[in-house]
C-alpha cells in the first residue's frame, strides 16, 4: 500500500487533486453516487436473503494513509507525508428486526476504534472512537462489497498549545515548526470509504478497506487545518455465531411521504485561547419528501447569526475599522435539503446559497475582481481562509428522542473549510400518506415503538 502511495502521490498532485476544494467535491460526488447506486441495489426481495445466525464480528485492520493537504504551506513546512495505524471494531451483523436495516439492504452496525500515528513530532499520535454504517452494495457467498459511514470523536496528544510556540502572531512564520493543524486535544472524526470481505471459512474472513477520514474540531478553537487524510489496509474479520435463529421480519413502507422540520440550534467559535467565545446560532425550517424509505429530499430557508463576524476575532478576515451591528452579522439563505435515515438516526447533507449576506462586504482583503470594497451577492472567491463563498454546505447527524422531537448536531462549512459547529432540538412534522388516513385522526405521523404492527 506505501509502495502504492508513493507512486500515485506526485500524479494525483499534478492532477490539481491535491487542491481541498477539488477533493472534497469528488469525495461527497463520489459518495452520493455510491448511495444512489445502493438503492437500485437494495430494491431486491429482502425474504429471499437470510442472515444465517450471525451474532457478531470483530475485525482488526492495519492501515497506511497520506495526506491530502500536502500542497498546504503548513504541511509542507512541517514535512507531513504519510502515516499509519490501526483499525478495530466490533460489528453487529442485521438480524431483519428493524425497518431501517431492511431499508438498507440489511446494513450492519459497528463501534471502531483508531489508533493513528501522524508519523510527526509536531501531530503526535491520535485516538478515535466512532460508530460506523456498513450498507452492502455486492452480496455473493463468499465475497461482500460494502459502503461505509462514520461519525465520533478523537483525541490528539499534541495540539498548538501543547508547544512551545504557540503565539498567534507567528502563525504565518515560514521558520516557526509549530502544530497549525490541531487546536485543541478533543476533534470530530469523520470518515467514509468502502470495504470487502472475502470468506476464508465460515467464522473467517479477509478484509481490505479504502476510505477517507477527516479530524478537526470545526472551528470551535483556532488554528483548525485539521487533517483530511486518504487510507487503505488489509486485515482479518472473525465472526462468533448464536445458537439462536431469529426469523426475518418483513417491514411496510413508511406511512409518510413529506415532512416539515422546524430547528433551532446554538454554540460558539473562538479564534484563539486568549479571545472570548463569540455566540453562533440558526434558524432552520424546511419540507423533505421521501424518495424512498431512507432517503429524503427537498428545500428549506436557513437564518444565521454569527458573532464572530467582529473586529475583534484576530481571524484577521473581517476589516478592523468599522463598527459591526447586529444585522452586519445575520446571514440568510435558501438550501436544497438531504436527509439519509438510519432509524433514529437521520444524515444532513444541505447545500444552500446565501439571499442576504451583509458580510460580504467586509472582508479585509484587496480582491483581484471586485477591489476593497463591495462584493454582488454571488462572488467568485479569492481563495479559501481569504473570504467565504457565497454558498454554504451543512453537514450533520439528529436522532430522535421522543415522539418526533429531535436532537440535532451540524457544521456548517464554505466549500472545505468549516465556520462552525452547532447543537440544536427541532421537531419534524411527518404527513400521513392519504392512503394511511384514517377518519376523525390527525393527519400529521406520529413515531413510536412498533408502529409497523399497527
Amino acid at each position: 500500500m506505501s509502495f502504492i502511495l508513493r507512486t500515485f502521490a506526485p500524479d494525483i498532485k499534478k492532477a490539481g487533486f491535491i487542491n481541498n476544494q477539488h477533493i472534497m467535491r469528488r469525495i461527497l460526488l463520489s459518495l452520493l453516487t455510491t448511495i444512489l447506486f445502493t438503492t437500485a441495489i437494495s430494491a431486491q426481495d429482502f425474504q429471499t436473503y437470510q442472515t444465517g445466525n450471525d451474532r457478531f464480528a470483530i475485525k482488526v485492520q492495519p492501515f497506511l494513509g497520506t495526506y491530502l493537504d500536502k500542497g498546504n504551506h503548513h504541511f509542507e513546512k512541517l514535512g507531513l507525508d504519510n502515516l499509519s495505524g490501526m483499525n478495530l471494531g466490533i460489528e453487529f451483523p442485521s438480524e431483519q428486526q428493524r425497518p431501517w436495516q431492511q431499508y438498507l439492504n440489511n446494513a450492519t452496525l459497528g463501534v471502531g476504534l483508531s489508533v493513528i500515528d501522524w508519523q510527526s513530532e509536531y501531530l503526535g499520535k491520535a485516538i478515535a472512537m466512532y460508530p460506523y454504517l456498513l450498507i452492502p452494495t455486492v452480496r455473493t457467498s463468499q465475497f461482500q462489497l460494502n459502503f461505509k459511514l462514520a461519525a465520533g470523536l478523537g483525541v490528539v496528544n499534541e495540539t498548538w498549545y501543547t508547544q512551545e510556540d504557540h503565539d498567534p502572531d507567528h502563525y504565518f512564520h515560514d521558520d516557526a515548526m509549530t502544530n497549525n493543524v490541531f487546536g485543541s486535544y478533543l476533534n470530530a472524526y469523520l470518515s467514509a470509504g468502502a470495504n470487502f470481505n472475502y470468506s476464508v471459512t465460515r467464522n473467517v474472513a479477509l478484509h481490505g478497506e479504502v476510505g477517507y477520514f477527516h479530524m478537526s474540531n470545526g472551528r470551535t478553537c483556532m488554528p483548525n487545518l485539521g487533517a483530511n487524510i486518504l487510507y487503505g489496509g488489509v486485515g482479518v474479520v472473525t465472526t462468533f455465531n448464536s445458537d439462536v435463529r431469529k426469523e426475518p421480519i418483513q417491514f411496510p413502507e413508511l406511512p409518510y411521504k413529506w415532512a416539515l422540520n422546524i430547528t433551532g440550534a446554538a454554540g460558539a467559535h473562538r479564534a484563539w485561547m486568549e479571545y472570548p467565545l463569540y455566540l453562533i446560532s440558526s434558524f432552520h425550517a424546511g419540507a423533505v419528501y421521501s424518495v424512498t424509505n431512507w432517503y429524503g429530499v427537498g428545500a428549506g430557508l436557513d437564518v444565521f447569526y454569527n458573532g464572530a463576524i467582529d473586529k475583534g476575532t484576530g481571524r484577521s478576515l473581517y476589516r478592523q475599522d468599522i463598527e459591526y451591528t447586529t444585522l452586519d452579522k445575520v446571514r440568510a439563505g435558501i438550501a436544497l435539503n438531504n436527509e439519509f435515515r438510519f432509524g433514529l438516526v437521520t444524515g444532513i447533507v444541505d447545500w444552500g446559497v446565501y439571499l442576504f449576506n451583509p458580510s460580504r462586504n467586509y472582508y479585509d482583503c484587496d480582491h483581484p475582481i471586485y477591489g476593497y470594497g463591495k462584493r454582488p451577492l454571488f462572488y467568485k472567491n479569492d481563495g479559501p481562509g481569504n473570504d467565504e463563498a457565497f454558498h454554504y454546505i451543512r453537514f450533520g447527524l439528529k436522532t430522535r428522542i421522543w415522539d418526533n422531537l429531535y436532537l440535532q448536531a451540524t457544521a456548517k462549512t464554505h466549500l472545505h473549510i468549516c465556520e462552525y459547529v452547532e447543537f440544536g432540538v427541532g421537531y419534524q412534522i411527518p404527513f400521513l400518506k392519504k392512503s394511511k388516513r384514517k377518519s376523525g385522526e390527525s393527519i400529521v405521523f406520529h413515531h413510536r415503538k412498533g408502529w409497523w404492527t399497527e
